[in-house]
């Protein structure tokens, strides 16, 4: 993290709030403040505790090894190890595929430890809308809204696609809403490879028991997790892709994320010639 600067006048409150804010510290994850500086001054400040020596203790009074043959005497357990990402994939992919249901998959991803992001992030966004909709969305990752809220696509960028979603006659109970990675990354960062993949088999199979007709992906990081496409978001948006779901293929296509709209107004063109295509494969599907 970027030190806050130390030179020039003194920071109004409202400046550090904003420096932390840009640096993606934005949320606070207890009710009171610690003061971490005084507590380590008064851990520095204790006694050493007094440790006696071997050689000060009388051989009455050592401890004794129990007479046990020398091979047998110092044999250790050995300690766990700690998994890694091939254990946490293993792990992942076993608690998905294993459920039977969504509401069962929403249960084993708050099961789940694999993934780094559950630790900070203030509760697990798993799903909105309609799950026998013909249509599923799928996001990347939370923001801060979402993460208050626990539900997918619900602040500024949310009400955008709602209004995207009215445009072509479909609303959240007509649509089900979810992200390849239900945790929000601290400072809306952008999920790495490990963490996607880490988070890819549950959102897997949430698609495969809701079972769509079309599956869109928001944003070019879903598409590139779900597409297994390395395009950005403006080559692969409005193109039909097949999507191996479960038994079936379903059809599947990218378009842009409403983040991104809100920053590039002008490509809203864009967006709702993909619109217009997912309306007419919901006509003629």
């Amino acid at each position: 993290m970027t030190p806050a600067p130390s030179t020039g006048p003194p920071l109004s409150p409202a400046q550090i709030l904003r420096w932390y804010a840009d640096m993606g510290v934005d949320i606070a994850i207890d009710d009171t403040p610690h003061d971490r500086f005084a507590e380590s001054a008064a851990l520095a400040a204790q006694p050493e505790p007094q440790r006696s020596s071997p050689e000060a203790e009388p051989d009455s009074e050592r401890p004794r090894l129990a007479a046990l043959p020398s091979r047998q005497r110092f044999s250790a357990t050995p300690l766990p190890v700690a998994p890694g990402p091939a254990q946490d994939g293993q792990i992942a992919e076993r608690l998905a595929t294993s459920a039977p249901s969504l509401d069962a998959l929403r249960a084993a991803l708050l099961a789940y430890d694999g993934c780094a992001l559950k630790a900070t992030a203030s509760r697990l966004v798993y799903a909105d809308g309609n799950p026998r909709a013909r249509i599923m969305l799928v996001g990347e990752a939370p923001g801060a809204d979402e993460d208050r809220t626990g539900l997918p696509f619900s602040g500024r960028a949310g009400r955008l696609l709602d209004a995207m979603l009215a445009a072509i006659g479909l609303d959240r109970s007509s649509a089900y809403l979810a992200y390849v990675v239900p945790w929000r990354p601290p400072g809306n960062q952008v999920p790495s490879a490990l963490i996607i993949g880490q988070c890819l088999p549950f959102i897997t199979r949430q698609i495969e028991l809701a079972s769509p007709d079309i599956l869109v992906c928001i944003g070019g990081a879903s598409a590139q997790a779900l597409l297994n496409t390395r395009d950005g978001i403006l080559q692969t948006r409005g193109k039909w892709h097949d999507y191996a779901c479960g038994t079936k293929t379903i059809q599947a296509i990218a378009t842009l994320h409403p983040d991104y709209l809100l920053l590039q107004p002008k490509q809203k063109r864009l967006a709702w010639k993909d619109l217009r295509e997912i309306r007419t494969a919901l006509e003629t599907g």
